[in-house]
């Protein structure tokens, strides 16, 4: 079963941060992430998804391969490349993996302007490990779906200072 992480920064760039630091932790097989996207919410009060997988991109070029095979057999492979790369980057567009897009959303309006936050879905994790490599990001646990004790410890290894 996964596992749920939200951490709130008042800064915007503190969360891009400890995404880029959970990617290093990730590398180190000490952290299985399903899914990890920032939050940030623009002074003009709009929050902003910034995901770590483009869907509509990778679906556009997914899209384009498939089209091109098969308008090949049709002898005409640049329509077909066209009609692929459009279809495969709507399905991307439609397509949801990991975290809800619209709970994100609907939490990122809840931010101050200037702020961000960072949702993660962890699958597996070496947790001593990974709270010691996360001290100090002053982030403030925003929901989690952790148990208390090591929601409690996540909260202490945020709050430590560098």
């Amino acid at each position: 079963m996964s596992n749920l992480v939200v951490i709130g920064f008042e800064e915007e760039h503190r969360a891009f941060e400890l995404r880029a630091e959970l990617v290093k932790i990730q590398k180190e097989y000490l952290l299985e992430m399903e899914d990890v996207v920032v939050v940030t919410k623009d002074g003009m009060g709009k929050a902003k998804l910034h995901q770590a997988v483009n869907l509509t991109a990778t679906g556009a070029v997914g899209g384009t391969f498939w089209g091109m095979l098969i308008g090949m057999l049709f002898l005409n492979p640049l329509v077909g490349a066209a009609v692929g790369a459009g279809a495969g980057a709507l399905s991307g567009k439609l397509s949801d993996i990991g975290i809800n897009d619209d709970f994100m959303k609907e939490l990122g309006e809840t931010l101050t302007p200037g702020s961000s936050a960072l949702f993660v879905l962890i699958r597996k994790s070496t947790p001593d490990k990974v709270l010691d490599r996360i001290k100090g990001f002053k982030g403030k646990v925003i929901k989690t779906s952790l148990t208390l004790e090591k929601e409690e410890k996540l909260r202490a290894a945020l709050e430590q200072g560098d």
